[in-house]
């Protein structure tokens, strides 16, 4: 059977050959194209994970690159945020008195405490200042009766006196030890930083008030008395103990019922005589008899009696002893 060029597209069904068509490579870059798209657009759709948190634990899985990364992240400190201020602290402010904050304090035995000022001046206006000599060391709550009685009390106490004052002598503020520095005593409420022990006042006139001094007047210290007794659960002074004979300590120590003690005699000045030496004799006083006259009056013996004589038994004025005499 013989074909021929010109009749060999009869033997197939349609005419392909004659329609255009795209070559086989080029159709399927085209669907590559389309495929690519529609995944792009799709995950363009899906939301991405957020970020891993610094702190989180680094993966197991992690490359090691991303492990120290994460180290480096987690061993940077976290910036130190400033303690939270009391109210009592707040309230301290360098109007009222100098009295910086200082790092708590932790003892042996519970001695030391939080929120501690070191207590250096009283401010009693822009231009004028109670320095505290040395600075002591307190509670907040301490400084702050401190300033409160110096500011309330005694600078009127001063004006009254026709001066100002200008310093406090502290004599011991705070100090990790027992009651009156005795081994094995309970802690004392110095050794919790809520004590102060007062020597005395200085005024601007040169004057000094020393709270022990019999020689101050005592109107003058029944005033101070009156003031701490009325600021201060405890006050310590001279007739407390022989602990407290030059000083007077004062302190905020808590006790049942708000219970106060209030422990500070004021003493009149001594008299110029001790009060054990006998008084003068009074010059109309008869004068005493010597020891002769003395010895001579003991042994005179007692007459017997005398009926005969009337003589009674009786003594003679003469005759009769004198009593000794107390010297």
């Amino acid at each position: 059977m013989n074909f021929s060029a010109d009749k060999a597209g009869r033997k197939w069904p349609s005419g392909w050959h004659a329609t255009p068509r795209l070559p086989v490579s080029a159709a399927i870059a085209v669907a590559l194209v389309l495929i690519v798209a529609a995944s792009t657009e799709a995950s363009a759709k899906v939301p991405l994970p957020r970020p891993r948190p610094a702190e989180a634990p680094a993966a197991a899985n992690a490359p090691v690159e991303d492990k120290e990364a994460d180290r480096a992240v987690s061993s940077q400190p976290e910036a130190a945020k400033p303690p939270e201020l009391s109210a009592c602290r707040q309230a301290l402010t360098e109007s009222i008195a100098i009295a910086p904050s200082i790092p708590p304090i932790k003892g042996p035995g519970g001695c030391g405490g939080e929120d501690l000022v070191r207590l250096e001046a009283v401010v009693l206006s822009p231009t004028q200042r109670v320095a505290v000599k040395p600075a002591a060391i307190l509670r907040c709550t301490m400084a702050a009766a401190i300033a409160d009685w110096i500011r309330a009390d005694i600078a009127p106490l001063a004006a009254s006196l026709g001066t100002t004052i200008s310093e406090l002598d502290n004599f011991d503020s705070f100090e990790c030890r027992g009651r009156n520095r005795v081994k094995g005593a309970k802690l004392s409420e110095h050794g919790l930083a809520n004590a102060l022990d007062v020597r005395g006042l200085k005024f601007a006139n040169g004057s000094t008030l020393s709270l022990t001094d019999r020689a101050v007047p005592r109107e003058t210290r029944e005033k101070v008395l009156a003031s701490v007794c009325a600021r201060f659960t405890t006050v310590l002074g001279p007739g407390s103990d022989w602990y407290h004979e030059d000083h007077i300590h004062l302190d905020l120590a808590q006790r049942r019922n708000n219970f106060k003690l209030c422990q500070w005699g004021v003493y009149d000045p001594l008299p110029v005589v001790a009060p054990l030496m006998p008084a003068e004799r009074p010059e109309e006083a008869p004068p005493r008899p010597t020891a002769a006259e003395n010895t001579a009056a003991e042994q005179v013996p007692d007459d017997p009696p005398d009926a005969a004589s009337g003589n009674s038994g009786e003594k003679s004025p003469a005759s009769k002893p004198r009593g000794r005499l107390l010297r």
